[in-house]
This record gives C-alpha cells, sequence and structure tokens, in this order.
C-alpha cells in the first residue's frame, strides 16, 4: 500500500475491499498467471494409481504424451491415448482456478465450442455437453476425428476426478458443441459464420472459436456482429497453431483475441502478426482428448482461447447480470503483466487471471458505490457468500464476522499490490457503455 498522507485511507480501504472481495481461503499466496510467485509444475505424481480401470498408463511425464494438433494430415482418426497424466498441469499451477470454485464453476453458462467437435467418452463433461449437426459435411457424424474441440472443450468445462490433477477452469459450465470443420480439421470463413449463429441460437454467452480460416469473409463478420449485438463474447486464437500469419475471427476487432504463452510467462514464439487482446498459458499444454481418458499434449493459441474461454464462463458464473462489453472489460482489466506499459503488440493487455476477474471490485464500481455502504449497489460488484441459516445466536456472527474482517485484511494485502500491477485503475481503455443493439441486430 502507498505511504505518506494516504496510509490511513488505503488501510481503511484494503480493509474494506478485501472484506467484500475474498472469501476465506483465497487471498493466501494467490500465484498470478505474469509468473512472478514462483507457481510450481507438477508433472506426474507416480503411485497415486489414479489411473486404475482407465486403461490409461498413470504417473506419466506430460513430454511422452501424444500430440493433439488443430489439423490432420490425413483421414485416419486420431487414436486414444494409452497413458494418463496424475500431477497438476501447470496452467492450472498458473491460473489456481481451484480458488473461485467456492465462488463459481460456471454453473448456467454455456459455452460454444466451435471446432472439430466433440467426444466425451472420458465422462469428464457428464450431462453438461449438448451436441449440434456437423455442418460440413452437412449431416455428417457427430464423433471427433481430429480430437481438438475434445481438448479444448476440457480445458474449458471437465470436472475434476479423483486423483488426478487435471481439471477445466469452469467444471460446472455447459458445452455447446458446433462442429465447423471437416474430418481433418479445415474450415473456412462461412462455415465459422455459420457456427456463431448456430451459437448464439443455441444460448451461448462465450464462444469459442477454436478452428480458423485463413482469410475473411463478409459472412462470417456479419456473424461476429449478430454475436455480440445478443450480448455474446467470441473468443478466438490470433494465429493458427504453429503457424504464423493472420486468423479469422480474431482479426475483427469485436473479437477477443488470444496468443499464447508458455511456462514462465514467455510468449509463445515470436510476436503474433495479428492484433492481442489477452494470453494464456498455450504451451504443453496437458489435457483429454477423444477415446477414453487418456492424456495428450498441446500448443498453440487454439488452447490458450478455450482457457480464456473458460475464465469467462467462472465470471459470469458469479457475475451473471455482466453484458458483453462488461465482459470483455473485465477480463482486461484484471489481467497480470510483466509491469511494462499495456496494451502491447505481443501480449496485449496481458495475462488472463480468472482469480482476479471474479473477485475484483473494479474503480468504476467502487465509484458507484460511494455513499451507498453496500458493495452490492453497484452491478457485478463481488459479495461474499450469503451465510446459511445458523442456531448458534449472535455470537457464533460476532466470530464470524471477525474471522471475515481478518480474511479481508489479509486479503487486501496479497492482491492489492497485484491489482496495481495488473493496472485495475482506468489505463489504456475505458470503461464499456452499454450495449448498443442497432446495426447489429439488424444482419
Amino acid at each position: 500500500m502507498s505511504r505518506g498522507a494516504r496510509g490511513g485511507a488505503a488501510l481503511v480501504a484494503a480493509v474494506l475491499c478485501g472484506s467484500l472481495v475474498l472469501s476465506p481461503g483465497t487471498a493466501a499466496a494467490v500465484p498470478g498467471p505474469d509468473g512472478g510467485t514462483g507457481a510450481g509444475v507438477e508433472t506426474g505424481a507416480a503411485g497415486t494409481g489414479a489411473a486404475a480401470g482407465t486403461g490409461a498408463e498413470a504417473g506419466t511425464d506430460p513430454a511422452s504424451l501424444p500430440a493433439v494438433t488443430q489439423r490432420l494430415s490425413d483421414d485416419a482418426c486420431r487414436k486414444a491415448s494409452p497413458r494418463k497424466v496424475t500431477g497438476l498441469p501447470w496452467p492450472q499451477a498458473r491460473l489456481r482456478p481451484d480458488r473461485v470454485w467456492p465462488l463459481t464453476e460456471g454453473a448456467g453458462v454455456t459455452v460454444a465450442v466451435l471446432g472439430s467437435g466433440v467426444d466425451d467418452a472420458a465422462g469428464l463433461l457428464g450431462g453438461r455437453l449438448k451436441r449440434t449437426p456437423r455442418l460440413f459435411p452437412a449431416g455428417g457424424p457427430a464423433a471427433d476425428c481430429v480430437g481438438h474441440g475434445t481438448f479444448a472443450a476440457g480445458l474449458i468445462a471437465a470436472a475434476p476426478t479423483p486423483g488426478a490433477g487435471f481439471a477445466g477452469l469452469a467444471p460446472g459450465a455447459r458445452i455447446l458443441d458446433v462442429p465447423v470443420t471437416d474430418r481433418r480439421g479445415n474450415t473456412t470463413a462461412d462455415l465459422l459464420a455459420e457456427g456463431v449463429r448456430v451459437a448464439v441460437g443455441g444460448g451461448a454467452r462465450v464462444i469459442a472459436v477454436v478452428a480458423v480460416a485463413g482469410t475473411d469473409s463478409p459472412k462470417l463478420r456479419s456473424a461476429v456482429r449478430y454475436a455480440v449485438g445478443r450480448g455474446a463474447v467470441v473468443i478466438a486464437p490470433v494465429s493458427p497453431d504453429g503457424a504464423k500469419g493472420a486468423a479469422y475471427p480474431a482479426a475483427d476487432p469485436l473479437v477477443l483475441s488470444v496468443a499464447a504463452t508458455g511456462p514462465g510467462a514467455k510468449a509463445s514464439g515470436q510476436a503474433p502478426e495479428g492484433r492481442v487482446d489477452l494470453t494464456a498459458p498455450g504451451e504443453a499444454v496437458t489435457g483429454p482428448g477423444p477415446g477414453g481418458r487418456g492424456s495428450f499434449t498441446a500448443s498453440g493459441p487454439s488452447y490458450a482461447t478455450a482457457l480464456v474461454a473458460g475464465t469467462a464462463a467462472l465470471v459470469l458464473g458469479r457475475h451473471p447480470g455482466l453484458s458483453g462489453p462488461q465482459l470483455v472489460h473485465r477480463l482486461r482489466a484484471t489481467t497480470s503483466g510483466p509491469g511494462e506499459p499495456l496494451p502491447d503488440r505481443a501480449r496485449g493487455y496481458g495475462a488472463v487471471d480468472p482469480v482476479a476477474a471474479v473477485t475484483a471490485v473494479l474503480p468504476e464500481e467502487r465509484r458507484g458505490a460511494a455513499g451507498t455502504g453496500r458493495a452490492a449497489a453497484v452491478p457485478g460488484a463481488v459479495m461474499p457468500p450469503e451465510p446459511g441459516p445458523s442456531a448458534a445466536g449472535s455470537a457464533w456472527g460476532v466470530a464470524a464476522g471477525s474471522l471475515a474482517l481478518l480474511a479481508g485484511v489479509a486479503g487486501a494485502a496479497a492482491v492489492l499490490p497485484r491489482g496495481r500491477r495488473r493496472k485495475w485503475r482506468p489505463g489504456g481503455y475505458r470503461a464499456p457503455e452499454p450495449a448498443r443493439r442497432g446495426a447489429a441486430d439488424a444482419d
């Protein structure tokens, strides 16, 4: 906190904000996506027996896993993996979504995955997967031959399993499978456009376009405007996996464009050619694939896109009243960065931070709350969970309040310095105004 004349006021603000923003257990040693807290990477906790009965070998080093790619080179479908990693994947160790799961798991939020399809043979999505017909060939098989869409959907919403470290960021979210590729994973801008409209019709608030086209089209631009006008957020990779060049729809300024980072928060490969909004882990990522419970590895901005989509689902699960522009603003305003001026070409507004995105009270929300005495009066402000009924009387209430206050002080001490680095105060852009529907709705 600042020193000198503002010290007393800052301390009071820290106590109040910490009490309102964070639940007990959320504040201590939150690892930031900028890598500044030294979050470790656990790769293969041997001897857990977690893979018993799954047909996969447990405790495997991720480097030895079969790889998932955005496209196949021939018509042979990707085979199930015989190996399974039981340790905590490094993106989860970095992002720590488990710290906000007591507040939100993304329940009630539908995330559309526009890709090669989704195979839930492992049962990690449970009853939260809804399929739509394959767009090419029309009415073709729903199976995910490539495995790419399955991997992305798992990063977004796979449920935790006993003894395994991996889980999706928003394990309560619903997945809307919108297959937009052929058997090898190829697609076109017009197919993506049709998929975006299918996603909106299916009630998706978050649209993760993990398949990309190399060219734009009027239909795709119109579909993006249509989705944004209906309150959805469209998220897409800044480039194809493993290749340079622009990718669509990410080049559209209405789309939240995502670049990948590796362990240590270093940008993946060369600086992307396209515009970047956010970064997220996307190198040496571990996740599920087709055909069973075996693990795969993958690298590229499409997987970072899935993690940003999972973060968006967590935020909407906690703040369901946010508009699309407000959600985008919150994701940008709560990023973690290296301390340099942002946005910049390679990092955009910085690394997505699920904990901050869910729990932060933004400057404009504090201004709106002035004089009300309650954060609940501010749209999107975070309140602690409502207390359940108690028969223990007011003494327990006083004790609980004291504990909450102490947790708030600790939370403020841990979070506010990082908030300043994330530039929670107004900076390179303004808070969004109410969404304008007009022309977008006319498409």
